[in-house]
């Protein structure tokens, strides 16, 4: 009983910013400079809209190519919930008009998300409670972001993406790794809003790096460290996804990591020693848009191929918790 990523689509928000609208706002910050090194032109941020409202417009552009009455499950993945409680997962169902006999749960994980979500969807199917898996994952870290946090603001972008993952005879979902390391938490986090300390509006600000605020209301992320992290950990778990997969790197057609940044998965590219036409790096229009940059990312990839011949694809998440997981999946040109 095998399992196969039948289709993907994403939506942004409809507010682009550019980096010479962050110039203007912060005339004191070199964005050229950071376009080059970081790779983001532009991304999109929602207004008025939650995660929840990107997710029901990505899931109802799949819907245009997809039967929504098949779904047998529905994986929300997001750190941006519409409620502390109920499960947003039940409510997109709702709104979904998807029906009532189905699984349906949020799950919480940022960069590491899609892969998660897409070998729990895999492990469903194998385990004969769905033929058909839909992994929704939504962001919109633009929320949690301080104004003067001219860094973020600059690499993180907001988006949602709708996947179909259903069962297939021919498996096209080879086996995932995941790993955790929860000494490394503090490294990605939002302090206050949970049950350990509520949101404060007399919380100070505080700097880092080159003239950075933020308060504990708000996220931060120690770059550095998030960096070491990556580097040390993810091109010995990259061998192991292959090793479990009982494939070489040459036999690759393409690895694509979480696009966090340009010059982090360049560093990553040279480590692992993979050709750079077979390793994605795109992230310019967009940015960082948390869980939702590998299901974008390959379907921007299944549309640039001329062929419906299958691609040997090695996807690897990695970032907040800290938190990372991949494995190898087969596609083609109709995701």
């Amino acid at each position: 009983m095998g399992a196969k990523i039948e289709a993907i689509e994403f939506i942004f928000p409809s507010k682009c910013v550019t980096n010479q609208d962050l110039g203007e706002s912060h005339p004191d910050y070199d964005f050229l400079r950071f376009e080059k090194k970081i790779g983001v032109k532009q991304r999109y941020v929602v207004e008025n809209e939650t995660a929840l409202d990107l997710a029901e417009w990505a899931c109802n552009k799949l819907f245009d190519r997809v039967d929504k009455s098949e779904i047998d499950y529905l994986l929300y993945c997001t750190q941006s919930p519409e409620y502390l409680l109920p499960t947003t997962a039940c409510i997109l169902q709702n709104r979904l008009g998807l029906r009532t006999d189905i699984g349906a749960l949020d799950f919480n994980l940022g960069c590491s998300g899609f892969t998660y979500g897409v070998s729990l969807a895999k492990a469903l199917i194998q385990s004969n409670q769905a033929k058909k898996v839909l992994l929704v994952t939504a962001e919109t870290y633009s929320k949690h972001l301080n104004y003067e946090d001219r860094s973020n603001k600059a690499i993180f972008g907001d988006a949602a993406a709708g996947t179909m993952i259903s069962y297939a005879e021919n498996d096209q979902i080879g086996n995932f790794l995941s790993g955790t390391d929860g000494s490394g938490y503090d490294k990605l986090i939002i302090k206050n809003g949970g049950a350990k300390n509520a949101v404060n509006v007399d919380s100070e600000h505080k700097q880092y790096g080159s003239g950075n605020l933020y308060t504990d209301n708000d996220i931060f992320m120690d770059g550095p460290a998030i960096f070491n992290f990556t580097s040390s950990v993810i091109p010995a778990f990259n061998r192991k996804v292959l090793a479990a997969n009982n494939i070489e790197k040459e036999a690759v057609d393409l690895f694509l990591f979480h696009q966090a940044n340009s010059f982090m998965l360049e560093s990553l590219r040279k480590i692992i020693g993979v050709n750079p036409e077979n390793f994605y790096n795109d992230l310019s229009d967009g940015g960082n848009t948390v869980s939702c940059t590998i299901p974008i990312a390959l379907k921007r990839y299944s549309e640039s191929l001329d062929s419906d011949e299958l691609k040997k694809v090695i996807i690897l998440g990695f970032g907040v918790g800290l938190s990372w997981s991949g494995g190898l999946i087969n596609i083609d040109n109709k995701l």
